[in-house]
């Protein structure tokens, strides 16, 4: 073998193992501890709706937050007035201040229905107080209301396209208050994994270290520690450098997630599967409940009229025989080799953690 052949071979192995390595940037894999949104929640009003608010007869505190918003506006309402309000609604509101928000900066909020109101649509939100868990008002929101959602009535018939009890007002609040953040008064940053793993933490602190941007040391599976000078802005330009540094991503763990409630699987590129035989049976019973009524022939014979309940029960079972199961070492051929059973995907779900049970799936099983 001639030099010039070697050194094409090496380079078709370099691309091929550049092709298949694969890297993200810190900033994608991580989150800086301490710099976080912050829930906020309100209860306010929504006025002008078109005949679509609460039912103030079943909804007794929408008439009382009408009273007392009026009274603070210098209207009082006479005390047992019966009020029939038809276009107002009690509605939560609820938005995330994120971190580093400035008062005069607007956030985002979602309106929700909290008494029975049938539409939101068309709606106003009057000011309302955002407040976080330490009860101290945040920001304040108002705005018209968007709904997603549409719908009709009439005659007894109705249609309905998504929700309409609900609805965001765009840049609706307006921050007050500013939270109080120690970024930049301390002589470490924690970057705090999305996921743990002992790999990734340390490849992510190797990372760092090599390029010699500051003294990092994984803690755990999920954090990263890097030691700085506690200076604001040269903080800020650290932060900046390392999160856009690549890190080579290591394999994942197989895992099949299985949703009980929509009856959803889904497994990710590093499940695998060892040959195996499986046989389901499909188990149905069914109940039909007749009403029969039996008269008396005779009027005057001085009989009644009974109704007896005729009841049948049919009990099958189908399916049960035994099916081979490959061995799949990709997704493609792990899919291939499920679909072949044809199974739904309840049965699907059965078969998964008998496999697991088995030792032929070779991945975790989580059901959430």
């Amino acid at each position: 073998m001639n030099m010039t052949t070697l050194l094409r071979l090496s380079l078709g192995l370099l691309l091929g193992f550049s092709a298949m390595a694969h890297a993200d940037r810190i900033r994608d894999l991580t989150s800086v501890q301490g710099v976080r949104d912050n829930q906020l929640i309100g209860y306010g009003l929504v006025v002008g709706l078109d005949g679509t608010g609460d039912q103030t007869t079943q909804t007794p505190f929408t008439t009382q937050t009408v009273s007392n918003m009026l009274s603070q506006l210098g209207i009082t309402v006479p005390t047992g007035t019966n009020m029939q309000l038809k276009n107002v609604a009690a509605v939560m509101v609820t938005a995330k201040l994120p971190s580093f928000a400035r008062q005069g900066q607007n956030i985002d909020v979602v309106v929700s229905s909290l008494g029975n109101a049938k539409s939101l649509r068309g709606g106003t939100l009057l000011m309302t107080p955002m407040k976080g868990v330490d009860n101290q008002v945040y920001a304040l929101a108002q705005g018209n209301i968007l709904v997603g959602g549409a719908g009709a009535s009439a005659g007894g018939s109705s249609v309905q396209v998504n929700q309409l009890n609900g609805g965001r007002i765009t840049g609706g609040a307006t921050v007050e208050r500013e939270l109080q953040s120690n970024f930049g008064s301390q002589n470490t940053i924690n970057l705090q994994l999305n996921s743990e793993d002992f790999t990734m933490a340390q490849r992510i602190a190797d990372t760092i270290n090599a390029r010699g941007i500051g003294s990092a040391q994984p803690l755990d599976a999920r954090t990263v520690q890097i030691r700085v000078s506690p200076n604001n802005s040269s903080q800020v330009r650290l932060l900046a450098e390392i999160q856009n540094l690549d890190v080579s991503v290591p394999l994942e763990d197989a895992k099949v997630i299985i949703n009980s409630r929509t009856g959803s699987v889904v497994m990710n590129r590093e499940v695998t599967l060892n040959t195996c035989a499986v046989a389901q049976g499909n188990l149905s019973v069914t109940v039909n409940q007749q009403q029969n009524v039996s008269q008396p022939d005779t009027p005057l014979a001085g009989g009644q009229t009974v109704t007896t309940n005729n009841t049948q029960i049919d009990l099958r079972q189908s399916g049960g025989a035994l099916q081979r199961v490959n061995s799949s070492a990709n997704l493609n051929n792990v899919v291939r080799a499920l679909n072949a059973l044809g199974a739904s995907p309840i049965e699907l779900m059965s078969i998964l953690q008998s496999m697991e049970s088995a030792g032929c799936l070779r991945a975790k099983l989580e059901i959430i």
